[in-house]
């Protein structure tokens, strides 16, 4: 996206360089990697990337600070998964934006829930190394560097418990895509990764190999425990003498649920399908999602009549405007889409940390609809300019 960078980062591609840049996440993060990251960095024009931060930050704030929705969003909580002392905001919040080709940023989802907070400032630096990329370029947002960003992660993560009283949580931890992830916050902070089926509950307290623990870093999908039948070692709803850094229930709060309230010029029009009346003429222009899935399931781009007529729960899906976002990223195998999640912060004051990019040239983005293809799958921002 700047035009000089993006030229000279090409022509000096190489496929081994490529191949060492892989073998380096996988020696850096101690496992394979289990999703595909893409050949190259984006370089973000700063003014760009504010811009992003920003808006982002003013759909939280529209979220937050109204009362209206703070109420509606009451009913998004299942009740067995309705976790009691819930805090007065989420810690970790993620705004997904696309671009239009006048590099316009609109809304593709907003979610109140942690993400690859430790693996993408790694991923920056093996890009860096691997590519020899000058070494003041940064996959942080302007305001933020390395020593402030992990200050502010361990403290999210942490809140100042020792380490050892910190889980990292999970189903089924080391089969999931997002282990490295977990293993270097392991290493990075020294808290423990937990399987949430051999959490022991004892009386308010719970213990995961006879260790009590004081504070859950919570990654632990919903949707994932209800799909596979998972039996956690506890039950949600109890009251218990422990700290959650991201407490469930804004999973449910800050979500697609939230799309239909808000009112800014970066976001689709957006309804919940049981709110309309009739189906738009030009459905191939929309996108059905449901409410709460994970990575893309069930998401479908151009959904025909037949397709709505057949869904029962349509409180659980909503119909967004397909925005057509502009291949911006000039690759050797063409033009390539991105998508830019700003990651946020909230532990004193909202605050955007880093990035998240994923780069396709399918209908969408995640790197599971962008299989078999090149110069496409996760990414950093370097912002320059």
């Amino acid at each position: 996206m700047i035009p000089d960078l993006r030229r000279r980062f090409n022509e000096r591609f190489t496929a081994a360089r490529y191949a060492d840049f892989l073998k380096r996440l996988e020696e850096g993060s101690g496992t394979p990697v289990q999703f595909r990251n893409c050949e190259t960095p984006v370089f973000l024009p700063r003014g760009l990337a504010v811009r992003m931060a920003q808006e982002g930050a003013e759909l939280i704030r529209q979220l937050m600070d109204s009362a209206e929705y703070r109420a509606a969003s009451e009913q998004t909580i299942p009740e067995q998964f309705r976790v009691p002392a819930e805090d007065a905001h989420p810690l970790f919040l993620q705004v997904d934006f696309g671009l239009t080709a006048d590099l316009e940023p609109k809304l593709v989802e907003i979610q109140g829930f942690p993400s690859l907070y430790t693996y993408q400032p790694f991923l920056s630096e093996v890009y860096k190394d691997a590519y020899d990329l000058p070494a003041e370029w940064t996959g942080f947002l302007p305001g933020t560097d390395a020593d402030s960003y992990n200050r502010l992660l361990r403290q999210a993560i942490c809140g100042g418990h020792d380490p050892e009283g910190v889980v990292l949580l999970e189903i089924d931890p080391y089969h999931q895509k997002t282990l490295a992830d977990f293993l270097l916050t392991r290493k990075l902070f020294g808290i423990r990764i937990a399987d949430i089926t051999q959490v022991e509950k004892h009386g308010r307290k719970l213990y995961y190999e006879g260790v009590p623990i004081e504070r859950i870093y919570n990654r632990a999908i919903v949707d994932e425990l209800e799909r596979r039948g998972v039996q956690p070692g506890f039950d949600f709803r109890d009251e218990l003498d422990v700290e959650w850094a991201g407490h469930p229930n804004w999973y449910f709060r800050i979500s697609k649920f939230s799309l239909p309230y808000l009112n800014h010029p970066s976001v689709p029009k957006t309804w919940f399908l049981d709110q309309l009346e009739q189906w738009p003429s030009d459905l191939e222009n929309w996108v059905l999602k449901p409410l709460y899935s994970f990575a893309g399931l069930g998401v479908r781009v151009g959904p025909t009549r037949s397709e709505l007529d057949r869904i029962a729960k349509r409180s659980q899906f909503i119909l967004q405007e397909r925005v057509d976002f502009a291949p911006l990223i000039e690759t050797p195998h063409g033009p390539t889409k991105a998508e830019f999640r700003i990651m946020y912060l909230w532990v004193d004051e909202l605050r955007p940390v880093t990035t998240i990019v994923r780069m396709g040239r399918g209908k969408m983005m995640g790197v599971d609809h962008n299989r078999d293809l090149e110069w496409v799958g996760g990414s950093v921002a370097f912002v320059a300019g």
